[in-house]
């Protein structure tokens, strides 16, 4: 049997961006009518975006994390009844799984931009979708503030349209591409060109999800979800 493929990850931002509440429910709006019967968590970390996704009964949810000490994290939380009953946790990535294993939803919930092959990665889990299934990838947005922070907790990039597609996996379908949280695109051009800090403090996270994410909710439809901090892709197997 070949060994599980683990990546120890680098980034030091999981804690404090867990008690985000406004985002990550804003978060669950947006996707649930993209989460089918049986989901892959690619990269589910400390299964915070589990959580706050696996929601309503679902036949299986997957949580693939490549890290030992993460994995390790979400295998005790399920035993210990702290994640759906419907979770289970599998060490490595993508190329771990049996080849004939199908899902109907692939999530990638800020992590595609962890991924340096991002376009080989969504290839191979095209690969891995029962038919009509999704692929849903929720990553940074905007090359152009790409920071020190990025850097240190392992971006390679942040997204546009253009270049969440250019990663898109050949035979899907592009269902929907939109841009979240206007405000907080305001902020990050504030931090990033003006007060050009790294890591945010627990008060700059308190004060966007509080504050400034109740807006963006607002303001989002209403631009058409033009602008934003974040991008949203799904693609959908014919």
């Amino acid at each position: 049997m070949s060994a599980v493929s683990s990546i120890a990850y680098v980034g030091s931002e999981l804690e404090l961006f867990a008690a985000a509440a406004n985002w990550k429910a804003y978060l669950s709006r947006q996707l649930q009518g993209y989460l089918g019967d049986s989901v892959l968590e690619v990269g589910a970390g400390l299964g915070t975006t589990t959580l706050n996704l696996c929601r309503r009964p679902h036949r299986r949810w997957v949580c693939l994390e490549p890290d030992p000490a993460m994995t390790a994290t979400l295998q005790a939380k399920r035993d210990a009844g702290e994640l759906p009953a419907c979770c289970e946790v599998r060490a490595g990535t993508l190329a771990d799984l049996p080849t004939d294993e199908r899902f109907d939803s692939i999530i990638y919930i800020d992590v595609l931009e962890h991924i340096e092959d991002d376009r080989g990665e969504l290839q191979r889990a095209a690969e891995h979708l029962a038919p009509q299934g999704r692929i849903v990838v929720l990553a940074p947005a905007h090359q152009f503030l790409f920071s020190p922070f990025d850097q240190s907790i392992g971006h390679f990039r942040r997204y546009n349209r253009a270049m969440l597609q250019a990663a898109a996996p050949t035979g899907l379908a592009c269902e929907r591409q939109k841009y979240l949280d206007t405000v907080g695109l305001l902020a990050s051009l504030g931090n990033r060109f003006v007060l050009g800090s790294g890591m945010p403090t627990p008060r700059q996270i308190w004060t966007w999800d509080k504050l400034m994410v109740p807006v963006s909710r607002f303001l989002d439809p209403l631009l058409f979800f033009t602008l934003g901090k974040s991008i949203l892709g799904v693609w959908r197997k014919p």
